[in-house]
């Protein structure tokens, strides 16, 4: 019953409170962002949903467009400014993420929605992460986060999916705010985001 219908009921009620809350602050992050990022406050990219279906994410955008002589955008590390850097470290710049959940893209609890690209290297395991919504944040998110692997990070995934429930999310959403707080696990132990994921 929660998962089927009661989770998206709560998830359109709460990132809609959520969001008139946070419109001042989502606007005044926009209008510095405007101005830091060139008039490109916003990224967006690609992601698959559920049952893979892909949809556009949108978060605040955290990492300028330098590139080298050859036109290759720089490292990450080097391209986030310190807006983009305070953004993450608060996870502010997840706050337009609210409006994927509205549309009916996204959760606000679930795995963590990754690139198209890792489709098909995904084990039959790994893929059913994608039987369920991706979330804002999740059971890996609040386990690690970034400085866990990839198969412990699946494996957290795929252990959400086959355990929903209301009171799993409710320690989920308690969990996460302690990491807000606290800044934990936001960069992967060598990258300011994780590695790619590549089959083994």
């Amino acid at each position: 019953m929660y998962k089927k219908y009661i989770k998206r009921i709560f998830d359109l009620l709460v990132s809609l409170i959520l969001f008139i809350l946070l419109l001042p602050l989502f606007l005044v992050i926009t209008v510095i962002l405007f101005i830091v990022m060139k008039g490109q406050p916003f990224f967006f990219q690609i992601r698959p949903g559920k049952d893979a279906r892909l949809f556009e994410l949108i978060k605040f955008k955290t990492m300028n467009e330098a590139r080298n002589e050859k036109g290759e955008l720089l490292p990450d590390v080097e391209r986030l400014t310190m807006m983009g850097s305070f953004l993450r470290k608060t996870s502010l710049d997840e706050i337009p993420q609210l409006l994927n959940v509205i549309k009916g893209d996204m959760s606000l609890i679930g795995p963590r929605p990754l690139l198209p690209e890792y489709l098909p290297i995904y084990s039959t395991l790994q893929a059913r992460r994608h039987d369920v919504m991706p979330g804002i944040t999740g059971w890996a998110q609040v386990n690690g986060r970034n400085n866990i692997s990839w198969n412990q990070k699946f494996a957290y995934d795929v252990w959400y999916v086959n355990n929903i429930s209301f009171l799993l999310d409710m320690r989920i959403i308690f969990l996460t705010i302690r990491k807000v707080i606290t800044s934990e696990g936001i960069n992967s132990t060598h990258m300011v985001t994780m590695e790619k994921f590549k089959k083994e």
